[in-house]
């Protein structure tokens, strides 16, 4: 049988763009067919502000549109309140997290409620992207693994989601054990090639070419870093004008690993460059933690606009109906998916 898998990107409060994008799909969905995003979905897999939105999907009761409305100004500026213990250097996360942890655990579980990762329905699962410190290695938390199906979802999407500078580390009991853990983003800030890796090792009968994945991205940074200064700078700078992190967590890798190894027709990667181009003339800023009103109205217009690029191929896809070719990011000069040709 097909299994179709849901892989979404970490950004911060540009998951904004995505779950307004879900909405839009959502609603085609039940309009035209009686069926919903939750009905299409096998396997959920998330990275940060991804693994609040899979997790939400897979273990929650929340509705897209409930789980659209968390990326509003009011709760985006309750998660990313800023740390007070360091004014000024501190508030750049250099000698402290930019940002307390209380807010966004206070949101993640008020919304989350009791819900475990054994939530996931039967035959259903999900998993969210997390890095060991202590370990020093990966910890995928997923539904497939016994000691991780009572954990509570909240505490897995802030673990997943405590980007290094910006949220303290979050600490985790898993079998009796405490692990020390930060964000996916640091090694797998696109979840999707383990979604697949890990969906194949449940469905072993499944063939490849009966899997089906939709990877939502939340907009690709395109802010120049200067080379020439570049070659100065130690780690403040790298920090302060060098955006590390954003280099650290590109997705375009996995992207093409992903586009590559699926049977054409079978993938659609959904993402844009975050400036001006056809159908996106103001577009939001690439900035994690810009929580003001007007980036949030800008990311949810990207999400409007990726509906009109996408949604109909989406809906397809999410259906098994699909029939054309295998798309990527939107083309800048264009404003159009990249239509995906096996060399």
């Amino acid at each position: 049988m097909a299994k179709m898998i849901l892989s979404v990107d970490g950004g911060g409060i540009r998951g904004a763009a995505v779950t307004q994008f879900l909405t839009h799909v959502e609603n085609q969905l039940q309009k035209e067919h009686k069926l919903s995003v939750r009905d299409c979905v096998d396997f959920y897999a998330g990275t940060s502000t991804g693994s609040i939105i899979a997790l939400a999907l897979a273990t929650t009761d929340l509705t897209i549109a409930q789980i659209n409305d968390l990326y509003n100004p009011d709760t985006a500026k309750e998660i990313f309140t800023e740390n007070k213990v360091f004014p000024g250097i501190g508030s750049l996360g250099l000698e402290t997290p930019k940002y307390e942890a209380g807010g966004k655990t206070k949101v993640l579980q008020t919304n989350f409620g009791s819900a475990r990762i054994n939530n996931v329905p039967q035959d259903k699962h999900v998993l969210a992207v997390t890095y060991g410190i202590s370990q020093r290695q990966p910890q995928i938390i997923k539904s497939t693994k016994a000691v991780d199906r009572e954990l509570f979802a909240s505490a897995v999407a802030d673990a997943s989601s405590a980007a290094p500078t910006y949220f303290p580390t979050k600490e985790l009991e898993i079998a009796e054990q405490d692990h020390w853990l930060i964000d996916g983003g640091v090694i797998a800030n696109n979840p999707t090639m383990c979604a697949i890796a890990e969906s194949r090792k449940v469905w072993h009968g499944t063939a490849m070419n009966d899997f089906r994945v939709l990877s939502i991205g939340t907009g690709y940074c395109t802010r120049k870093v200067n080379g020439p200064s570049s070659q100065k700078w130690g780690a403040i700078q790298w920090f302060t004008e060098g955006h590390i992190l954003d280099i650290l967590t590109d997705e375009m890798v996995v992207a093409y690993q992903a586009i590559t190894i699926m049977k054409p027709g079978s993938y659609i990667r959904v993402n844009a460059e975050m400036r001006q181009q056809p159908g996106l003339p103001n577009p939001p800023d690439d900035a994690m933690d810009d929580v003001s009103a007007s980036n949030i109205s800008k990311l949810k217009k990207m999400g409007d606009w990726w509906f009109e690029q996408y949604g109909e191929s989406v809906v397809q896809l999410l259906r098994d109906t699909y029939s054309g070719p295998s798309l990527d990011r939107i083309n800048p000069a264009t404003g159009t998916p990249m239509k995906h040709q096996p060399e």
